[in-house]
């Protein structure tokens, strides 16, 4: 599988020349099957500029996998190009509530005054799913959510395809106010999901001195995202989620003491930034530009 970053803020979108490096858009994560299927992984303001990209080679079918229902993750839904184009099929993914359906949810965003097309006007066959617990088949791959801490119902995902795996975890905080080492991984939220990946994006938003400030905001400091990795025994850590606040150089300076909890190679910790692509196949994991 590939997968490609196209956007990878946190929390509000935050272009500017101040973080031209890693980029403004927030959580939007495309990922490619080796048959051609294709994922998207939240819809964050990156889902416009990748749905652009997809209308110039269209396809009939995509599944959007939500995390959860805060604007960051669902503002570029209604600038998503393939749900004005009639005949394709879009799926829907996302978090069960007791309250609504994920449908109902949705249509709260896609209607005015917020936007204004409504949801059932728009042209594309949509169908919605509760993200499942077990694992279901979307094309070769196999697909999991798991309910994780964060405010509102939250879900990660695990999508696994020709023995390796990716683990997609952007709004994670793993134990509220604790220190991960200091606890069994039974007790850390996201671990189950998280385990033996291969890579995992993952929430990084702050510095461990900027963390007791927010404790309970559902967002990891580097001392989790980092003891969770090495309790989880992933490969390959993907920071991911940044601080609207942190400008480029201080994004640097986060991976610095990223890599400082890390006890494998430098290269194995990296920032996430727009246009970041990531092959994993029989061969192992490779970057590229």
């Amino acid at each position: 599988m590939q997968a490609r970053v196209w956007g990878c803020r946190g929390s509000l979108a935050a272009p500017g020349p101040e973080t031209l490096r890693y980029g403004g858009n927030t959580s939007c994560v495309e990922v490619r099957l080796d048959d051609g299927s294709t994922l998207v992984l939240d819809a964050g303001t990156g889902m416009r500029p990748l749905g652009v990209a997809i209308d110039r080679q269209p396809v009939d079918e995509l599944h959007v996998l939500l995390t959860h229902l805060h604007l960051d993750h669902l503002q570029g839904l209604g600038f998503f190009r393939p749900l004005f184009r009639p005949g394709v099929d879009v799926h829907i993914w996302g978090p069960a509530s007791p309250v609504q359906s994920l449908a109902d949810r949705i249509a709260i965003y896609l209607s005015p005054p917020l936007f204004p097309v409504r949801l059932a006007d728009i042209p594309a066959r949509v169908t919605f799913h509760d993200a499942s617990d077990d694992a279901v088949s979307i094309g070769p791959a196999s697909v999991r959510a798991g309910k994780v801490t964060h405010q509102g119902p939250t879900v990660g995902y695990r999508i696994e395809e020709g023995g390796r795996t990716l683990v997609y975890l952007p709004d994670h905080e793993p134990l509220p106010g604790g220190h991960v080492s200091h606890e069994p991984a039974e007790w850390m939220s996201g671990h189950d999901i998280a385990h033996d990946a291969d890579v995992l994006f993952h929430d990084a938003q702050y510095l461990d001195d900027e963390y007791p400030q927010h404790i309970g905001w559902g967002h990891s400091s580097i001392e989790h995202v980092m003891g969770l990795a090495t309790s989880a025994g992933v490969r390959t850590v993907v920071l991911f989620h940044h601080d609207p606040y942190h400008v480029d150089d201080e994004l640097e300076a986060l991976l610095g003491e990223a890599r400082k909890r890390w006890d494998g190679p430098d290269e194995d910790v990296r920032l996430a930034h727009e246009g970041m692509t990531i092959e994993l196949d029989g061969e192992g994991v490779r970057f590229e530009a």
